[in-house]
């Protein structure tokens, strides 16, 4: 007896490496609850960190700062581990697009110039939300930067472990999902939304919606999610670093000023 054949389902799984294999459908479940899980443990595990950082005698923000760094370290990476851990069973995960994947160091190099697009790309949406009105500066990078300057253990998961598993959720679940029963455009936009929203800071869609168009469009241009890691771990990684040295930035500034100043003077006499 002939088996009947499931239209939807074919199309889901075309060209994925595992048209019978249930196993992947499970692995996208099981990442976007272990994500799920990362955001909301914390709670958890808020009052009794914190107590135990206002015991080393720490002022109240001082302790409150300590207690963010260490759970979003501690949650993230641990989250992270697991969800790497249950990917990486399943050996056909990433087998979703057509034809041979590039090189890795394809993937690299298409990672550091999505770099340079993601700084382009942003500068261009915070300019548009500039003539809308929109006052520049984020709020959860300025919580961030506060929270690493107390507890800098945090930085290794605003660099390395959020963007790792941010890819894992948004480009392979989200887009590789979509992309793969829709089209292109609408998995991109729909996957930069659920992004942008995510990150709730909904003055600043756009910035965080630019964010997520253009690591999709990495994602689909070298079929590796390392080049939309490594631009996303750049970029990341590229605003605690200036954000972490501001002041030193700007006096830095100031100096080179005086010294243009002094110049100008001395060119007079």
């Amino acid at each position: 007896m002939a088996t009947r054949k499931n239209p939807l389902k074919d199309k889901f799984f075309n060209n994925s490496g595992t048209k019978t294999n249930k196993k992947t459908k499970n692995t996208s479940i099981y990442v976007l609850l272990i994500f799920i899980a990362i955001q909301l443990s914390p709670i958890l595990f808020i009052q009794p960190t914190y107590n135990y950082f206002l015991n080393q005698g720490m002022d109240t923000d001082t302790a409150l700062a300590a207690t963010s760094g260490w759970l979003i370290f501690l949650t993230m990476g641990i989250g992270l581990l697991i969800a790497l851990f249950v990917v990486f069973r399943d050996k056909q995960y990433f087998n979703i697009w057509k034809g041979k994947k590039p090189h890795m160091g394809w993937a690299v190099l298409w990672g550091l110039f999505g770099f340079l697009l993601l700084l382009i790309g942003q500068s261009l949406a915070a300019l548009i939300e500039l003539a809308l009105g929109i006052e520049p500066g984020s709020e959860n990078t300025s919580t961030l930067v506060t929270i690493a300057e107390v507890a800098p253990v945090a930085i290794f998961a605003v660099v390395i472990f959020g963007p790792i598993m941010e890819e894992l959720v948004f480009r392979r679940v989200i887009f590789g999902t979509l992309n793969q029963v829709t089209n292109f455009w609408i998995a991109t936009a729909f996957s930069a939304l659920v992004f942008a929203v995510v990150h709730w800071e909904f003055a600043h869609l756009l910035l965080y919606f630019t964010t997520g168009l253009i690591l999709a469009f990495l994602y689909q241009k070298t079929k590796s999610l390392l080049a939309p890691i490594i631009a996303h771990m750049l970029l990341n990684g590229y605003v605690m670093l200036i954000q972490l040295n501001i002041d030193k930035i700007n006096r830095f500034i100031e100096r080179m000023e005086q010294i243009e100043q002094l110049q100008f003077i001395f060119l007079l006499l």
